[in-house]
């Protein structure tokens, strides 16, 4: 079948309607910025709703803490699933409709979720949920596409401050409803939520048109091809992996310890103790900066330093709340400034692939997050917090040994390869 003329390379690839406004000085409008850094902060929390809301859930549905972990492992695996199959027709699809569908199932399966009459309901609602909120890795791209080079990194840091705020503020957000309305609530609102957002996008976004047509199984080949081609893109994913895993490990047990003996909150004390995590999220803007001055490695190194001190922190403070939430803040910016500059450096591999880049980089570090998931609540039932301190400190340490290698291979090449 031959293709149609709309999707030719040699078209423009993107629409500027929404260049029409007053432009920024980085050549993309701050209104289209700031919309796209909700976006992705709303849908991303999606994957994140359930984790102070485990220790009701597990009350609910009478069953136990490994049990219960398994919903934010499974969701995880959802957004993995999503990230090797959905989000490569970034690159093959108008964007602007694949988002508009992704959210339209997102909604659905968000109103099952808040409807389900038993945990394997919850469950199956969430695994779906998790695969079509990969509309957040979708939009990140979709934003560094539209900046100049010179500012690339500051936009796709804008626009993660915002992801990255969806993420720690979504457990506040969580805490609160279930306390005044339900846990069921949590789903329905965000259904609500996802239908505005939809309706929101589809009216705003430029038109984005594809930048490949090649048969959708020949983009997944290419996409696990783009791994082989570009080892700092499997490099990348596997630092990210180490660092999300500890990330994952943390918050998913951290509700347990504050609704335990020693502090006795509740969901809503949980949920507050979560807004501490979204100061980790100002540094950004930041770290995408350092992204654009070259200082991508360096800082890299830096982080994996700052989330093994974190945990230090966090197993010697377990009886203290205010070491406890250094902790978290430290975790949190170590995690966003490795993500950034990440990102920063697998958009340079291939623009015109920039979505199955995004892809597998986020589909690797989402399968460290899962296990992460999984491993601090065994580690939890079998070890308590020590045991999370001592896996959540380790990841990072093993990939700040990996990063040596790194640094190792660049000091013995005799003169920086351009390509």
């Amino acid at each position: 079948m031959s293709q149609s003329s709309d999707l030719r390379p040699s078209e423009p690839r993107t629409s500027h309607r929404a260049a029409t406004s007053t432009p920024a000085p980085h050549g993309v409008p701050g209104w289209l910025v700031a919309l796209l850094a909700v976006a992705s902060g709303m849908t991303v929390a999606n994957l994140y709703y359930a984790q102070p809301l485990l220790s009701s859930l597990r009350d609910v549905f009478h069953i136990t803490t490994a049990t219960a972990g398994i919903l934010i492992t499974l969701t995880q695996v959802g957004y993995v699933i999503g990230m090797v199959f959905l989000v490569p027709l970034g690159d093959r699809l108008e964007k602007r409709n694949l988002i508009t569908v992704l959210l339209t199932v997102t909604m659905l399966a968000l109103v099952a979720a808040g409807l389900a009459t038993g945990f394997p309901m919850l469950l199956a609602a969430s695994l779906i949920s998790g695969a079509t909120s990969v509309v957040a890795q979708i939009l990140v791209p979709f934003a560094a596409s539209l900046a100049p080079d010179h500012a690339r990194g500051r936009i796709v840091g804008r626009v993660m401050s915002g992801l990255l705020t969806g993420i720690l503020l979504s457990r506040t957000l969580s805490s609160l409803v279930s306390d005044v309305a339900g846990w069921r609530v949590v789903y329905l609102g965000s259904a609500v939520l996802m239908a505005l957002l939809a309706v929101a996008l589809r009216a705003a976004l430029p038109k984005h048109a594809p930048t490949t047509t090649v048969p959708y199984h020949h983009v997944l080949r290419s996409t696990i091809a783009l791994v082989r081609t570009h080892p700092a893109l499997l490099r990348r994913g596997l630092y990210q992996a180490a660092m999300f895993g500890a990330f994952s490990a943390f918050w998913t047990t951290v509700s347990f310890v504050l609704t335990g003996p020693h502090f006795h909150y509740s969901a809503v004390g949980v949920g507050i103790f979560a807004l501490v995590g979204a100061a980790g999220a100002a540094i950004a803007p930041l770290a995408g900066h350092w992204a654009d001055r070259k200082l991508a490695r360096p800082m890299t190194g830096v982080a994996f330093a700052v989330g093994a001190a974190a945990f230090a922190i966090a197993g010697f403070g377990q009886h203290s709340v205010v070491l406890i939430a250094l902790a978290a803040i430290l975790i949190d910016m170590a995690v966003q400034t490795t993500l950034i500059l990440g990102q920063h450096t697998i958009y340079q591999l291939d623009p015109a692939a920039r979505a199955r880049l995004n892809s597998a980089f986020i589909a690797t570090f989402f399968l460290g997050g899962a296990l992460g998931s999984q491993l601090g609540s065994i580690a939890y039932r079998t070890g308590g917090w020590g045991a999370v301190s001592v896996l959540g400190a380790a990841l990072p340490i093993l990939a700040l040994l990996y990063w040596l290698t790194e640094c190792r291979a660049t000091r013995r090449k005799v003169a920086p390869v351009s390509r």
